[in-house]
């Protein structure tokens, strides 16, 4: 991963080897923080591939993206 990380272009939905480069840990530290909770992954297909939010990846750096705050506000909408 020589490149440097860019969040913006990271899918929504990232694989085990993927979040354990982003993380740099162990692809298995990643399943057993999935088995944990820690982590919670998505089951995909009949193989059952783990996919995991990149929301929650980035959760666990400590980066909390800016989610869209126009529930509730409604100011400048009119």
């Amino acid at each position: 991963m020589a490149d440097t990380l860019s969040l913006e272009k990271l899918p929504d939905l990232l694989t085990v080897k993927e979040v354990a480069e982003i993380l740099r840990v162990s692809p298995l530290t990643i399943k057993r923080w999935g088995k944990r909770g820690k982590l919670p992954a998505i089951r995909i297909n009949s193989r059952g591939d783990r996919r995991y939010k990149k929301e929650a990846v980035l959760w666990l750096l400590g980066i909390t993206q800016k989610v869209s705050s126009d529930s509730g506000s409604t100011s400048g909408s009119y």
